[in-house]
């Protein structure tokens, strides 16, 4: 028995070691030299920076204001390009925003406004969003407003003898 238990203790020994040792792999197959690219007649062209237009400015803050107070800001457009530039489409992010623009090509070097009207009626923090896209120009432009509608402060009426305000009206006698 004694004869069985060390040659049972020698194999997991031997096991244990032929575990530990990696197996071989075939060499790993050594990649194609790379060719050389072509030689190009013509430079590629520069990728287009300046996408023809200018805004004044991409965020307005109408910071705090009270309710129905202006609900307008202005956005100042120009075309720098050297082609007329055609707005296809503002939208603003929700109803309470509305854009208006100019539907005519905007010549080369024009400048229009873009008009947005937010609805102060409505009470509390806002941040919404218009989005600008032109014809023939891919990527939108996203003009963004954002602010505080506060509400009126509350009227409190007037003293009067009964109305709970704890004031008869009658003098006070120190």
């Amino acid at each position: 028995m004694k004869k069985f238990g060390s040659m049972f203790i020698a194999l997991l020994f031997c096991g244990a070691v032929a575990a530990q040792t990696p197996a071989k792999t075939a060499p790993a197959a050594k990649p194609a030299p790379a060719k050389p690219a072509p030689a190009a007649s013509t430079p590629a062209p520069a990728p287009q920076t300046d996408p023809g237009f200018k805004f004044d400015k991409l965020d307005h803050d109408y910071g705090t204001i009270a309710k129905g107070a202006e609900p307008y800001c202005e956005f100042r457009l120009t075309n720098t390009g050297k082609t007329p530039l055609v707005i296809a489409s503002a939208v603003g992010s929700c109803g309470c925003t509305v854009p208006e623009y100019p539907k005519e090509p905007i010549a080369p070097g024009q400048t229009v406004i873009i008009k947005v009207r937010y609805d102060t009626q409505r009470i509390g923090h806002f941040e919404k969003q218009v989005t600008v896209t032109f014809a023939g120009i891919a990527q939108p432009t996203y003009l963004k407003i954002h602010g505080t509608v506060e509400a009126p402060p509350a009227e409190q009426p007037f003293p009067t003898p009964g109305n709970g305000t704890g004031n008869t009206g009658a003098p006070v006698n120190n």
